[in-house]
């Protein structure tokens, strides 16, 4: 199984910079074995019946980036350097992995200073990353980060335009909880309130589990064989009452439709003993063809990058050819794509 397998071309005017507003007005295409059907995310409630439960990823995307300074005193007197840091994730010992950017301008023990109330210092680095110690913690933290820090947005829209305000609110979903992601379930951004009440009024069910997705998810595909490929680790939680819930949607006839890669991976990862369980614990699960998927019944996603893991993921769901006539569709038809474009409902031929 090759990486070129999982390639298309993709002009660079579909790549989305902003979302649709509002959220449940985003186009989307609709696979249902081989019939494609364009619609609105809203039109969702057309193909959704009572007793389907989507599974929706509840973590929370910190505002990774920081921009900050580090002052040295030297023969030739006080210099300043810029210092750019992404968060990565936080390490048992209270401190952050992180990515610096100069790293080598940084020495160890050094105090990075983002605003006047928040600072770090440089305590060790490994592997081209650092682990930073800052001096808050808890809520105080969080509030200083919230102040100072920026939107983590993906690398193919922070090439295009630097993160701002708007983007606190547009790159969080609404039903956002639990702290700890570096980058959204974008596939959840679709939804608004109006959206998920009248879903709910028509029956469909909502079950809410935690993977906080890290910037490992932006990480390329290196290897041609992709089978050698090393998957990156996330932590997730699927809570002894979501397991439930799912199990009792499954025994039911019900469909199981998680929104997003990410909630997917999840559920599959706590359904590898061949029925859904309670999980907790750092995922690295790699879905590509010819996976045998145990509790996903249809998925909710956006488009992605090509030769990307996501790619793979939605290719073993649907079916590499199908998955080759959706996204040449997508394609001809102007879908706007990755974290802020339209989404997709791919319901494979097994699901009636």
């Amino acid at each position: 199984m090759h990486l070129s397998d999982f390639d298309f071309d993709l002009p660079d005017g579909l790549i989305a910079t902003r979302p649709a507003r509002p959220r449940s007005s985003a186009r989307l295409l609709v696979a249902e074995g081989d019939q494609i059907t364009d619609a609105q995310v809203f039109d969702i409630t057309r193909w959704l019946r009572a007793g389907d439960r989507l599974v929706l990823n509840d973590t929370k995307v910190i505002p990774a980036r920081l921009s900050g300074t580090r002052a040295r005193d030297g023969a030739q007197g006080r210099t300043e350097a810029q210092i750019e840091v992404t968060l990565l994730e936080p390490r048992a010992d209270g401190t952050w992995q992180a990515l610096v950017k100069p790293l080598k301008k940084v020495r160890d023990g050094e105090e990075i200073r983002f605003s006047n109330d928040l600072s770090a210092v440089l305590e060790a680095r490994s592997d081209g990353q650092a682990q930073l110690r800052f001096n808050l913690a808890g809520d105080d933290f969080d509030a200083a980060l919230n102040a100072a820090g920026a939107m983590p947005l993906p690398p193919y829209i922070a090439a295009k335009r630097p993160a701002d305000a708007q983007d606190k609110q547009d790159y969080q979903t609404v039903w956002a909880r639990n702290t700890g992601a570096v980058a959204a379930p974008t596939a959840s951004l679709h939804f608004d309130q109006p959206l998920l009440d009248r879903l709910a009024e028509m029956g469909v069910l909502f079950t809410h589990v935690t993977l906080h997705v890290g910037a490992g998810t932006f990480l390329p595909v290196k290897v041609e064989d992709v089978t050698t490929h090393k998957m990156h680790g996330e932590w997730g939680e699927v809570s002894p009452q979501a397991a439930s819930q799912i199990a009792a949607t499954k025994a039911a006839g019900g469909r199981v439709i998680p929104v997003g890669t990410t909630a997917l991976r999840l559920i599959e990862t706590a359904g590898r003993g061949g029925q859904i369980a309670p999980f907790e614990g750092v995922t690295d699960i790699f879905i590509y063809p010819g996976f045998t998927f145990t509790v996903t019944d249809a998925l909710m996603t956006n488009f992605h990058l090509p030769k990307s893991t996501l790619m793979m993921l939605v290719s073993a769901l649907m079916g590499q050819d199908r998955i080759r006539r959706i996204y040449g569709h997508a394609v001809a038809e102007g879908y706007r794509f990755f974290s802020y474009g339209d989404a997709s409902l791919l319901i494979p031929n097994k699901v009636g």
